[in-house]
């Protein structure tokens, strides 16, 4: 079945696209969703209209985001750890813990856009990615101390 895409769906396709799904995808979980439409001349017409609307939408977003990228490139986050001998640690910084004290500093920013590039095991200072927008990424320092201290 051909449908139109009226937003952006992983693994299918951007906004306004003409792509090919099976039908039980298109009828039982797209369609009721008002993620797409079907395939016709009035639906492409009436994306038009949405689509003005929907990239102005995106621009501000984009732009709200990339003015909290700046913010972000001053701020460090810090975790305290329980330490064990040479200064590993027991378990490893999540992105749970990261998205916790950025809360408290007054950030929400979901966990899922934390990315760890590796698993932060020992005491020390590690940049991680945080996405705040489909195109806008920024690093975050990350300072991993002992809770003794």
């Amino acid at each position: 079945m051909e449908i139109i895409l009226r937003q952006e769906v992983d693994n299918l396709g951007e906004m306004g696209e003409v792509v090919k799904v099976k039908n039980g995808y298109a009828r039982n979980y797209l369609i009721p969703r008002g993620m797409a439409y079907y395939a016709s001349s009035a639906a492409l017409k009436k994306l038009e209209r949405e689509k003005v609307q929907y990239e102005k939408k995106v621009a501000e977003l984009r732009a709200e985001a990339e003015e909290k990228a700046a913010k972000f490139d001053d701020l460090q986050v810090t975790i305290a750890m329980k330490v064990g001998e040479e200064g590993r640690l027991f378990g490893s910084v999540t992105p749970q813990m990261i998205a916790q004290e950025l809360s408290i500093m007054g950030h929400n920013i979901d966990r899922k856009d934390i990315t760890i590039p590796e698993p932060i095991k020992s005491l020390g200072i590690f940049e991680v990615l945080v996405k705040l927008h489909r195109d806008v990424t920024t690093k975050l320092k990350v300072w991993v101390i002992s809770n003794e201290d």
